[in-house]
Parts: structure tokens; C-alpha cells; sequence
């Protein structure tokens, strides 16, 4: 497999799992969300990833969420299934429930909090692939990882069989920029930033998308990368700006979350917004108060009008 094996591009968030307020999966509020999703034109989602809490989740609350995802494969959305694990194992299990669901693919960081070495990195990846058959989606995570992978590892790592993209979040744009050229022609590149800059390289032909985070602010996340297919860049960079206004608001460079936590921030924006996002799951905690105001401020001074939560 390569890039030419999918059609994967656009913005394509990592979503929220709904739980309900005693903790338990809430699938009906998840087909609420997904509905929604599909309504803003989202080009695809990615489920059970960082923003959807998969450290909580059990291998067969996974495996659920997927088989419900899988069903709106048939609205024109990829759907992804992350499929994050501390062993090899584990991960390979994931994968083949995703594989079992009709996912299109799978998103995949190296082990967290492990901080495995190259060669150990190489292997995990190597080992789910020849495991399964399903497309595979490479995340660089260092925030969450611990471990950087360099241009020359995710080279290495792009050479694996159903390696068809890279999800490279690295705070290191140099690192980023030198891997995106040396790895595009092989596979799909994503996490462009929706600057000006990023708008410009992605007119020049660049990289594949964002695979962002919750998509709070709906269809403007999608219509960047439409704006940008059409050739439109002062409206891509409209678009964009209202992005950071998000990212500045409530992130850190290094995208920690400046107040609360990232998946309480998220499921707050999208339950202000009447999106039924559920609650976040231990050991994790809601927002204050202040905090549930500072988003709903946030989302204010984009114009998008709130309700009671």
C-alpha cells in the first residue's frame, strides 16, 4: 500500500467519545454526534483517539465504537479507528476489530509512556501491519509519546506495507517540513497548520490535510481545506484565523491544554454548541465553571451562539 491506496484528505478530526454522566459508553448520544459531524461536512473522523479517551475504554467498548462508526462509512465519511496501545498485542486487537467493522483505516502511535527506542519503534509498527490488512495511518504524538520520530524514522517507517499516511504533530516545523517533502509522494502527509502559511503551502501542493482534534467550530474546519481546493486562499485564510483564535484561546504550542483538560474542552464546546458530546470519563474531570465560561466566551467571539449546559 501507498498514498495512491486511499483517497484520505481534508480535515479529519479525532472525535469525543460520549459517556454519560455515571460513565458509561453512550452510543445513542455518539450517532447524535456523528449525525452532526456528517452535517458540518466533515471529511472524515477518527474514533477512540486522544480526544476520544481511548486510555479509559475497554478492548470491547472499542471495538463497539467502531462497529457504530463503521455505519457512517456509507454518508462518504472516513472513518478511522485509532488503535493506541501500551503492548503489540493489544494493538494488533484493536486492529483487527477496525478491520472487522469496515473501517477504512487506522491510526496508530508507538506505545505511550514506554518510550521505545528505533528499532523497537520499527518493529511495534511492523508487526500490527503484517498482523492485519487495513491501511495505516502513522502518528507522531511526542507530547503524549515521549518519543519524537525524526524525518529519517518515519522514512524507515513509511517503507512498511500498509503504511499509507503520516499524522506528524511535532513541535519541531523543521523536523516537520523536511519530513513532509521527503515523505508526500509516498504517502498521505497531515498536520499542515491552518495559518498562512499552511494555506500557501497547501497551494503549492503540499501535504494532505489536518487530522485535528473534536472539530468544535463545525464546517469551518472542512471548508479551509475546500478553500484551498478551489484556489481561494483569502477565505482559506478567513477560516483559518478563527482556527487559532481556538488554539490560542485554550492550547499551548506544545497543544496541552491551557486550562482543565483537552477532551473535557472539546465535549464542553460541542455540548454548548447542542452536540450530544457526553461526558468526560475517569480519571479525568469536567470543567469549573469559569473554565466552562471561558469557552463558551471563546465560541461568543466567533459569532456561534451558545445554550445552557
Amino acid at each position: 500500500m501507498d498514498r495512491t491506496s486511499v483517497e484520505w484528505t481534508g480535515y479529519i478530526p479525532a472525535i469525543t467519545t460520549p459517556f454519560d454522566k455515571g460513565g458509561r459508553l453512550d452510543l445513542d448520544s455518539f450517532a447524535g454526534q456523528m449525525d452532526w459531524l456528517t452535517a458540518e461536512r466533515m471529511h472524515g473522523v477518527i474514533l477512540a483517539g486522544t480526544s476520544g479517551e481511548w486510555f479509559s475504554m475497554t478492548t470491547a467498548e472499542r471495538a463497539a465504537l467502531f462497529e457504530a462508526g463503521g455505519r457512517y462509512r456509507k454518508a462518504g465519511l472516513v472513518v478511522i479507528g485509532a488503535c493506541n496501545a501500551f503492548t503489540t498485542a493489544e494493538a494488533i486487537t484493536h486492529a483487527r476489530a477496525a478491520e472487522k467493522a469496515g473501517l477504512d483505516g487506522i491510526l496508530l502511535t508507538p506505545p505511550p509512556y514506554v518510550v521505545p527506542n528505533r528499532r523497537e519503534i520499527v518493529n511495534f509498527y511492523r508487526t500490527v501491519s503484517d498482523a492485519t490488512d487495513i491501511p495505516m495511518t502513522v502518528y507522531n504524538w511526542p507530547r503524549g509519546c515521549i518519543v519524537d520520530m525524526d524525518p529519517d524514522l518515519l522514512d524507515e517507517l513509511a517503507d512498511i506495507d500498509n503504511v499509507v499516511a503520516i499524522k506528524n504533530s511535532t513541535g519541531n516545523f523543521a523536523a516537520f517540513l523536511t519530513a513532509m517533502y521527503r515523505l508526500e509522494s509516498r504517502v498521505r502527509y497531515f498536520g499542515l497548520p491552518t495559518s498562512a502559511l499552511g494555506a500557501d503551502l497547501a497551494l503549492l501542493g503540499h501535504g494532505d490535510g489536518l487530522m485535528g482534534s473534536g472539530g468544535p467550530l463545525g464546517a469551518d474546519h472542512p471548508d479551509f481545506w475546500r478553500a484551498i481546493a478551489a484556489g481561494d486562499r483569502d477565505r482559506a485564510i478567513r477560516l483559518g484565523d478563527r482556527d487559532r483564535v481556538v488554539m490560542q484561546a485554550w492550547f499551548r504550542p506544545d497543544y496541552g491544554a491551557q486550562f482543565g483538560n483537552q477532551q473535557a474542552i472539546m465535549k464542553t464546546a460541542l455540548r454548548l454548541r447542542g452536540v450530544p458530546a457526553g461526558f468526560v470519563r475517569d480519571p479525568l474531570l469536567e470543567l469549573t465553571a469559569a473554565e466552562v465560561q471561558r469557552v463558551a466566551d471563546t465560541l461568543h467571539s466567533l459569532g456561534i451562539e451558545t445554550r445552557p449546559i
